[in-house]
């Protein structure tokens, strides 16, 4: 097996920096080309889907959030908020009720209960969609009248009001989507947010428009463009030029030039967003064997990335529950493992004194700096024998190996938490949820997790999280490299402030 110095990871570190901070320079400064009334917004990918149940991703929401309305809203300081709903009450533990206001869809039909009883049924009984596995605790939903629905979950459930604020809640107009089917709707959507369809080019841009009978505040922009340029230095270079008022996920090597420039800002935030390893505890692979996933973990220098490469922009993490979200795990944040010679002990004593080969799945271009966290992270492995093959994909071919679950041992990616709850992240260590893509299964896990989503004791739920994070840590279904900040481009004349949860709400960003 091939050996690499200590100093050649240092070298590699170097080269990486240097390489990733080459950019096109001399643009003159930025802000908008002309004073028309639209909104231009450039993300590092496009949006996987236009159907809002089945997207599960923050470019997409950010588009299905202006297009769509639920019964709940997060506002700006995070607290929740009605949105489609007037009114409601709880009858009992399992038993809640909703009245809707007045509002109609953007073909014009009014939104009914008999809407929301659609959109949530289909939610939580297809399984198909993405968002399935956060709606399955939810057990009837009864019209009461045209403008009163009933929702009866499973148990109790501490976080119903946070679902029903959260991607996949979205009410799609029953009528119309079953005159078209799934196919029409995806060539014409409907909603009844602020802002209607006008047109999707895919890996290019989503393009709304206004909704002038919005049940809200009148919207503010004439239109609005989401751009998908996933080439950061591109993204950086259509701020600068002023094609786009505000650019998402600049990386910490386009900083200067952004800073540098007269008329447009380097705004920071934090996300709820931790970037981590999927790992195969699948018999028949080497990472079945928790010795190796283990000297995996023990392998990475979190610590060492997040310095180097994010320039300090992370904290490391061994949780998959952040800082910001009920039940984090305080214990293993800003923490890590790092030990190379105990990873080399751990693989002898699993068999593999001559090291080991596995295939290393990352993205390049979907999250900051993605392809040289990966990089830096083969040069790690190597430290200790593991010889990690890097296939880097363009954002919508990982997203296809993602999603088909068709990857070998390890795959990174970037996981927020849409529910601002444990109970969102510790999904994927539930049998049901890893089955194909992890394939971890605890008995304990199973019951702390199933325990807790139905526990209305706060204290006692947030020790069970706790505790799930722990079991997870040590069996390593999972390996946390770090909770991400975000960082993004705005023109000078745009009012915008970031949000933990990466949502951006179009008419909360002003002209000044």
């Amino acid at each position: 097996m091939k050996k690499i110095s200590t100093f050649s990871i240092g070298f590699l570190i170097l080269v990486i920096m240097t390489l990733a901070g080459c950019s096109n320079e001399g643009e003159t400064a930025g802000g908008s080309e002309d004073d028309s009334n639209t909104l231009v917004l450039a993300q590092a990918a496009d949006i996987p889907s236009i159907d809002p149940q089945n997207s599960l991703s923050t470019t997409g929401d950010r588009v299905h959030r202006n297009m769509f309305s639920r019964l709940f809203m997060w506002d700006n300081e995070l607290a929740l908020q009605e949105d489609l709903v007037d009114t409601y009450k709880q009858i009992d533990e399992e038993t809640w009720e909703f009245t809707l206001k007045e509002a109609t869809f953007h073909n014009g039909e009014v939104v009914t209960a008999e809407d929301v009883k659609f959109s949530l049924e289909r939610v939580m009984t297809d399984e198909t969609l993405k968002e399935y596995p956060y709606f399955k605790q939810l057990k009837e939903v009864n019209v009461k009248d045209e403008q009163t629905v009933e929702i009866i979950t499973d148990g109790p459930m501490p976080t119903i009001l946070n679902l029903l604020a959260k991607s996949g809640s979205d009410i799609l107009p029953k009528a119309y989507f079953e005159e078209v089917g799934i196919e029409g709707f995806q060539e014409k959507p409907i909603g009844s947010g602020p802002y209607q369809f006008e047109d999707w080019i895919r890996d290019d841009r989503v393009t709304l428009v206004p909704f002038e009978d919005y049940y809200g505040d009148k919207p503010k922009w004439d239109k609005v463009e989401v751009r998908a340029i996933p080439e950061s230095s591109t993204r950086v270079g259509e701020l600068l030029t002023g094609g786009v008022d505000v650019a998402t996920d600049i990386p910490p090597n386009e900083w200067e030039r952004v800073e540098s420039e007269s008329g447009v800002d380097l705004v920071n935030g934090e996300t709820t967003r931790v970037s981590l390893l999927m790992v195969r505890t699948t018999e028949g692979y080497v990472t079945s064997d928790p010795k190796v996933r283990e000297a995996i973990d023990l392998a990475i220098d979190q610590q060492a990335i997040v310095d180097s490469v994010l320039q300090g922009t992370g904290v490391p993490v061994r949780t998959r529950v952040p800082e910001g979200v009920f039940g984090t795990n305080p214990d293993l944040t800003n923490t890590r493992v790092y030990d190379v010679e105990r990873a080399k002990e751990l693989l002898a004593e699993a068999g593999h004194p001559d090291g080991i080969d596995i295939t290393f799945t990352s993205s390049r271009g979907r999250y900051p700096l993605d392809s040289e966290v990966a990089q830096l992270i083969v040069s790690m492995l190597s430290e200790a024998g593991i010889n990690a093959e890097l296939k880097l994909l363009e954002s919508s071919a990982f997203l296809d190996e993602y999603n088909s679950k068709s990857n070998e041992e390890l795959i990174m990616i970037g996981l927020a938490d849409g529910l601002l709850d444990a109970s969102y992240s510790l999904v994927h260590y539930t049998e049901e949820r890893a089955a194909g893509q992890t394939d971890y299964k605890n008995e304990e896990v199973e019951e702390l997790f199933n325990a807790a989503g139905q526990n209305l004791d706060e204290e006692e739920r947030k020790k069970q999280y706790q505790l799930i994070q722990e079991i997870v840590a040590e069996e390593r279904p999972h390996i946390f490299l770090y909770q991400n900040a975000v960082n993004y481009g705005v023109s000078e004349s745009i009012t915008f402030t970031p949000r933990l949860d990466e949502a951006i709400r179009f008419d909360d960003l002003t002209k000044k």
